[in-house]
């Protein structure tokens, strides 16, 4: 089935509607691997629901989380081959780890690259309270593999942002965990390209892969301990372009410039993963952690 340009452009996506407790923000810290050194009492602030009083602000990204909606056949996606390509996030005011949130999601744009070439779709969030106040907006791009040469538009495709050529000025080693899509995916991103082998194989992939977003949540950790010390509200935005995927059980490198510019590697195969980052703290003069 061919997509329909129109009827993609225009697909109705139901508004999600959430209510956020303490335990929530703690699991998704957990899903992205925080709480793992048991010796760091900063991380103690986002994975003790006792204590949690502010959420990682990359949860923007699973909260109100619309599910895997494009496996709707109605879209005329091939959802098996489609992976995600680009994700950024604005926050206007820090998560809380609690209350009521409505999640509208739409299609924005979608690019056609030509036969055999695939597509690219862009996606909008945003993430509101019952009172209508707007806390976050993400905004997506998902390669769509298998469905180029539909007829559609040809551009414009949007320009990453550059990384220095110079050598990074901090380095963060973050492991993941074998089982940690499996954790990652009770989240609301509940893909099968992330638990069943077959859909993996179907894909081109050796194993299931780690979800793009809990591989940007490990990013953002390490953004967080390298130039903010674990000061969450002070991420005010942040982009990056996905470029290979990650096994679970890889150590992510996250390679960090002071100007906000990053991008990360996995250690095991020496192959970037994420590129083309931007991050942008409230504090200008945001110092290292250790």
């Amino acid at each position: 089935m061919a997509i329909d340009y129109e009827k993609l452009l225009n697909f109705p996506i139901p508004d999600v509607r959430q209510r956020l407790t303490p335990r929530d923000a703690v699991f998704y810290a957990l899903s992205i691997g925080l709480g793992q050194d048991p010796m760091d009492p900063r991380q103690l602030d986002f994975v003790d629901h006792h204590r949690a009083r502010e959420a990682i602000p990359s949860m923007a990204t699973v909260l109100c989380h619309p599910g895997f909606w494009l496996r709707d056949p109605g879209t005329g996606v091939d959802h098996v081959r489609l992976v995600h390509g680009e994700q950024s996030i604005e926050l206007h005011r820090p998560l809380p780890v609690e209350g009521e949130f409505v999640g509208r999601t739409r299609v924005t744009g979608i690019v056609d690259k030509g036969p055999g070439k695939g597509a690219l779709l862009y996606s909008e969030k945003e993430v509101r309270d019952a009172a209508g106040t707007l806390y976050a907006t993400t905004r997506a791009t998902t390669f769509l593999r298998g469905d180029g040469g539909f007829g559609g538009p040809t551009g414009p495709v949007r320009k990453p942002h550059p990384v220095p050529d110079s050598a990074p000025d901090l380095t963060v080693d973050l492991p993941t965990r074998p089982e940690q899509a499996l954790y990652y995916r009770l989240n609301g991103d509940d893909n099968p390209l992330h638990s069943d082998p077959r859909v993996a194989e179907a894909a081109g992939f050796p194993r299931p892969i780690l979800h793009g977003l809990c591989t940007l949540g490990v990013v953002t950790h390490a953004l967080l301990r390298a130039l903010a010390d674990y000061r969450a509200s002070e991420l005010r935005a942040l982009e990056l372009r996905f470029s290979a995927p990650v096994f679970p059980g890889e150590t992510i490198r996250t390679e960090i410039w002071r100007s906000g510019a990053f991008r990360a590697r996995v250690v095991e195969r020496d192959r970037i993963v994420v590129d083309n980052g931007r991050a942008v703290f409230a504090r200008a003069d945001a110092s290292s952690g250790t």
